[in-house]
């Protein structure tokens, strides 16, 4: 199994990126942020840079964590949109990604039906955008975008044969999917997961520890082949923590909150090697 991470969740820095993920023995980056910049934001020769140090430490990137398909159906700048996407797949060429992650825009409100055919077209000049690229566009479910739920996320799959699926349990709890539910409709056509389970709640917990079902979805990806992983801690920081307690005192807190980006980082890939 190929351990992949959004290691901006554990520093900022390209190189204090690099520590993490060598520290925890992953393989490399889905890459998000660099150097305080969004990935769809830095430049060709930023992305050179990223690259030889990522060479140099022996890690890859294996997708492209992107903001794409992140903005409104009705307000959107769809066409400087697509010339983002554009970008973000010459600087995935650079980095050697082959998976791209997006999304299928954020609705107005709760009625969604009138803007299928929106969602469809403007996913379709995305695809075609990337066809010849040697990327695969990943479209990952997300609370509030026409793709939220595995119904949705299925119907998108089957218009666009080009199009693979990223699982994240999560983001499912977040929208009031099951998520085995999820998984049987979706299973055949998710290319890889995002590592991240929460509670009923919502509330982002390590793998395993929520109501995801994120070691039964795990066995039986891996059982179906699946090679590749992608841990997106979300974990709670509360940095400062015992400076807040009295002496001879301890304060109740929540058991998954850390005093440090790192210290939550190495929690999640923890978490998913316990599953593994």
């Amino acid at each position: 199994m190929n351990i992949y991470a959004f290691a901006d969740e554990a520093c900022g820095l390209i190189d204090g990126q690099i520590a993490a993920l060598r520290r925890n023995g992953l393989q490399g980056l889905e890459i998000r942020g660099v150097d305080g910049q969004n990935i769809a934001d830095i430049t060709i020769e930023k992305a050179r840079e990223v690259r030889r140090k990522l060479d140099d430490n022996g890690l890859t990137v294996w997708s492209m964590g992107s903001p794409i398909g992140k903005i409104g159906i009705v307000d959107g700048d769809f066409p400087a949109h697509l010339e983002k996407l554009r970008h973000v797949l010459a600087l995935a060429d650079v980095l050697g990604a082959k998976n791209l992650r997006m999304f299928s825009f954020y609705m107005p409100g709760n009625d969604i039906a009138p803007w299928r055919q929106k969602v469809i077209d403007q996913m379709g000049q995305m695809i075609e955008a990337a066809q010849g690229t040697g990327v695969t566009l990943c479209h990952e479910n997300e609370k509030g975008i026409y793709g939220d739920v595995a119904p949705r996320c299925r119907e998108l799959l089957d218009i666009f044969p080009a199009l693979a699926n990223i699982f994240d349990p999560a983001n499912y709890i977040q929208s009031g999917q099951d998520t085995l539910e999820g998984w049987k409709l979706l299973a055949d056509r998710t290319r890889y997961l995002h590592i991240k389970d929460a509670l009923a709640d919502g509330h982002v917990v390590p793998a395993g520890k929520g109501i995801g079902h994120v070691k039964a979805i795990l066995d039986d990806f891996r059982a179906r082949g699946g090679s590749a992983v992608t841990i997106e801690p979300h974990l709670t920081v509360f940095a400062g923590l015992k400076d807040l307690e009295r002496a001879g005192e301890e304060t109740k807190i929540d058991p998954f909150s850390y005093e440090s980006s790192d210290a939550a980082f190495d929690a999640a890939c923890d978490a998913l090697k316990a599953l593994l």
